[in-house]
């Protein structure tokens, strides 16, 4: 009589590069790269990148969802909170430099792809980026065994993804216009963005940048204040956008765009609570 042999069931995970996500379904729904300008339904792209691959994994289990993104000392912002908080996913995030470019989440996707395929805890990895560096991270699960499909957004004008990258996957799969719309939302553009007035100039936008910190003191207390302190000079992503939306309001003019006077509102707006905490 033959021993029956176990089957050890198919297990796949997806991997998502949210910068690449954020900027490639930006570029392509709202015409813009930046952030700050659309909104992105994250919850709602993440269930759907999972219906897809439980239509092209069939006879496979998820396992979770990684979303891999940048943060200024690696501390989450509201929003990726939000998104760690929901169910099969989890959040891995590297660093943001001074020019808010990611640092270190391609090795974070290497590292996962690479340990859970050797490990045997997937057989199918669905891969959302274009980096070239990723080449490494795919190289190393197919050598243990594990099949890696990569999954991209549709270009608005050239390829988003490395060719490199697309010869090393097994599979290629492009979400279009029509799958990314629902999931991006273009801010409505405020009265002053197009406004034609000249710039002020870097001591007016400190100083704006000074009263926006006078009334966020008064507002939020020393207790926040010394959350805050240990991130000098940088500012966690709401607390910044906040800053550049109520300078904005001020001064009747956008910032966007001007990397100078947004770095003089930051320094007007520590400069008014490192005053605050020598008082």
């Amino acid at each position: 009589m033959l021993a029956e042999v176990a089957k050890t069931p198919s297990t796949h995970a997806i991997f998502v590069d949210a910068g690449y996500v954020y900027a490639s379904a930006g570029l392509l729904v709202a015409g813009t790269e930046d952030r700050r300008n659309f909104d992105l339904d994250a919850e709602g792209l993440i269930d759907a990148f999972i219906d897809t691959a439980r239509t092209i994994f069939a006879d496979s289990r998820l396992l979770r969802v990684y979303w891999y993104d940048g943060a200024r000392r690696r501390i989450h912002t509201s929003e990726q909170q939000a998104i760690a908080e929901l169910p099969d996913v989890k959040v891995r995030l590297g660093n943001l430099n001074a020019n808010n470019q990611q640092k270190g989440v391609d090795s974070l996707i290497r590292t996962d792809l690479e340990s859970l395929a050797r490990h045997r805890a997937i057989s199918d990895a669905a891969l959302v980026g274009g980096d070239e560096d990723l080449v490494s991270a795919v190289e190393a699960a197919q050598g243990y065994g594990a099949r890696v499909h990569l999954w991209g957004i549709e270009a608005a004008d050239h390829g988003n993804q490395a060719d490199p990258l697309l010869w090393e996957v097994d599979s290629q799969r492009v979400f279009d216009l029509d799958f990314c719309r629902p999931y991006v939302t273009r801010k409505p553009v405020t009265l002053y963005e197009n406004e034609n007035a000249p710039l002020p100039s870097r001591e007016d936008v400190a100083f704006v940048g000074a009263r926006i910190a006078a009334t966020w003191f008064a507002e939020r207390g020393r207790d926040r204040l010394a959350e805050l302190l240990p991130g000098h000079p940088y500012l966690p992503g709401p607390v910044d956008g906040e800053l550049l939306t109520e300078a904005e309001r001020l001064l009747k003019r956008s910032l966007r765009g001007h990397p100078p006077l947004r770095r003089a509102l930051r320094d007007g707006f520590w400069q008014h609570l490192r005053m605050v905490c020598q008082n």
